[in-house]
């Protein structure tokens, strides 16, 4: 816990909110990235495995300026996610606008689930 007047009990290491969804055809993660741009992120696939990597760095401050507490978190961040189905690694789209990173990854013919119909006797 801080020390002083300002008490509070913040996390170490600061974690980007991340929404995973699906869709018949496609895989979509989407992650809140504020502060950042583009250049901050990489994402990457490898095999199942998608991760997603970034530095969000702290801005300089004046030098008459006293901090009591900073409830903004900087420095590095890395996020991996096993997904459940195949995806065409050479078709995944990543768009990054307004602090929001969204991954598109289309799913493969065989991995796309398929509706059977089942006789109830």
């Amino acid at each position: 816990m801080a020390e002083g007047p300002f008490r509070s009990r913040l996390p170490e290491q600061w974690e980007p909110s991340v929404d995973l969804a699906e869709t018949k055809d496609k895989i979509i993660v989407t992650a809140e990235l504020p502060g950042l741009d583009a250049k901050d992120v990489s994402v990457s696939l490898m095999g199942d495995l998608l991760t997603i990597k970034g530095e969000k760095k702290k801005e300089t401050e004046e030098k008459d300026e006293h901090t009591h507490i900073i409830e903004r978190y900087y420095g590095a961040f890395e996020r991996s996610f096993r997904l459940p189905e195949n995806v065409q690694a050479d078709k995944i789209e990543a768009n990054f606008e307004k602090g929001i990173l969204k991954v598109t990854l289309p799913k493969t013919e065989e991995s796309k689930k398929k509706e059977i119909s089942i006789n109830v006797k």
